[in-house]
């Protein structure tokens, strides 16, 4: 029988921590098997500032995945992101051997490892190496170089680079979480793979990944990766923004902005008024929710106008470099209330909420294609590519005989329970398997222990 290719995701946020299991169905869709989550504790604007905190949260979401799913995690694709993170454009290219042999995997991998020695400034180390567009023998705009002759392959890259001590540090608190690292991605790439389609990513198409510390951006066109950018705020700037404003605590703030917030003033009316529990013996205070998003607001344009400044750099007012996609917002920053008519106001492009439904199963969880988990998807659909085992069956055998307490069940139901045996044995046909045989009788003695257990009881 073929081995299950079980692919494991561990999204490390700000704000939570997701482990993810999963495999491809027989329609090539992404069955979502198990979800683990857990309050992010040490992880402040996407980069590990407590080791120990870390690896208790991921920990605890990595036990709830596997409680869930009923699978043992060994290995899993992290994504990395941060204020750290930079990309540069790079040109390189290799003299081959022999032009008039055909061009290989092998010669594109030569050219990658050659970019990977790249010389970078002291503490930085290269996380991804994506080649663009291809030139042979000066003949440029390749998109596939596989299969053509040649003598010189010449490439143009996107290098994506992190600081060396920030990724040791994920790495670390997975490995002391007694799993394997067998990935990293950028997580803005893992959350473009989960919400954005082939059409998009030709027409060219921005994604905008608001999270909780940082906000990720990667631009697409003709299909190609073509900027990435990690901006150092997020959705906790503006729950730290309503704490100050309305001086309230945290915890009440983010209940506000998501309960109630707006990223456009202009909704609210002047009447309309939230009272939150005062502290301990003090009177409930009174927040406007005009003035609540006109907090949100202010905030939400600043991050927007950052992002913006981005897609600008990339070019996008060139005709050839034109996203016509527009943009697509997800993360959880997504979800608040009139940010995609507020996107659009600001950048004058056309947006849509991502959502990671299109690659999941039909029968998937309607939480799992919210877009928080756009990050913990994306990861997954990457470890199904490394074709790797992630994660074994626990093999829980036949259920132990003795229990130590067993369930109470009030009279009728135990008759209801005798009933139903009996009925099942009636109808069962005289070949029984072995396996049949142990777990009916372990369900009849279990009724007697209960019925036992009652009588007792009178």
């Amino acid at each position: 029988m073929e081995k299950e290719n079980i692919a494991v995701g561990l999204d490390i946020g700000t704000t939570k921590i997701v482990a993810m299991i999963g495999k491809k169905n027989e329609y090539g869709k992404l069955e979502i098997l198990g979800v683990g989550k857990s309050k992010s504790l040490g992880v402040a604007r996407g980069v590990v500032n407590n080791i120990t905190q870390t690896i208790q949260s991921i920990q605890q979401a990595v036990l709830e995945a596997e409680n869930k799913s009923g699978y043992k995690i060994k290995d899993v694709v992290v994504g990395i992101a941060g204020q750290h993170i930079r990309s540069i454009q790079h040109s390189d290219y290799i003299i081959r051997k022999n032009a008039e042999e055909v061009i290989g995997g092998n010669d594109i991998q030569l050219l990658i490892d050659q970019v990977n020695k790249l010389a970078m400034l002291p503490g930085e180390e290269i996380i991804h190496v994506l080649p663009q567009e291809f030139k042979i023998d000066g003949q440029s705009e390749i998109k596939e170089p596989i299969g053509m002759y040649g003598g010189r392959l010449e490439s143009s890259f996107h290098v994506v680079v992190g600081q060396a001590s920030s990724i040791r540090n994920v790495g670390r608190c997975i490995q002391s979480s007694g799993i394997e690292l067998s990935g990293l991605t950028l997580e803005p790439l893992a959350s473009a793979d989960a919400v954005l389609s082939q059409e998009e990513k030709e027409a060219g198409v921005a994604l905008i990944d608001i999270g909780g510390g940082t906000t990720d951006l990667a631009i697409f066109k003709d299909g190609i990766i073509r900027h990435t950018a990690v901006i150092p705020f997020g959705g906790n700037v503006i729950t730290d923004d309503i704490k100050e404003g309305c001086s309230i605590i945290e915890k009440q703030a983010e209940l506000l902005k998501v309960k109630f917030g707006s990223a456009w003033p202009g909704e609210n009316k002047d009447n309309e008024i939230v009272s939150i529990p005062g502290l301990r013996g003090r009177e409930p205070k009174e927040i406007s929710l005009k003035n609540l998003s006109k907090i949100i607001h202010a905030r939400v344009v600043e991050i927007i106008e950052q992002v913006f400044t981005e897609i600008k750099d990339y070019g996008h007012e060139d005709p050839r470099k034109k996203l016509i996609a527009g943009i697509v917002l997800t993360g959880g920053g997504a979800q608040l209330n009139h940010i995609k008519q507020l996107v659009e106001y600001i950048t004058g492009m056309d947006t849509r909420i991502g959502y990671p439904n299109e690659h999941l199963a039909g029968n998937s969880d309607e939480e799992i294609s919210s877009p928080l988990y756009a990050t913990a998807v994306g990861l997954v659909m990457n470890s199904i590519e490394n074709k790797t085992q992630s994660a074994i069956r626990i093999d829980t055998g036949i259920p132990e005989k003795t229990s130590p307490k067993p369930p109470v069940f009030l009279k009728h139901e135990v008759e209801e329970i005798t009933n139903q045996v009996e009925v099942q044995a009636h109808n069962v046909k005289k070949e029984e398997s072995t396996e049949t045989k142990i777990r009916r009788s372990f369900f009849d003695r279990y009724v007697d222990k209960i019925k036992d257990f009652l009588d007792n009881a009178e």
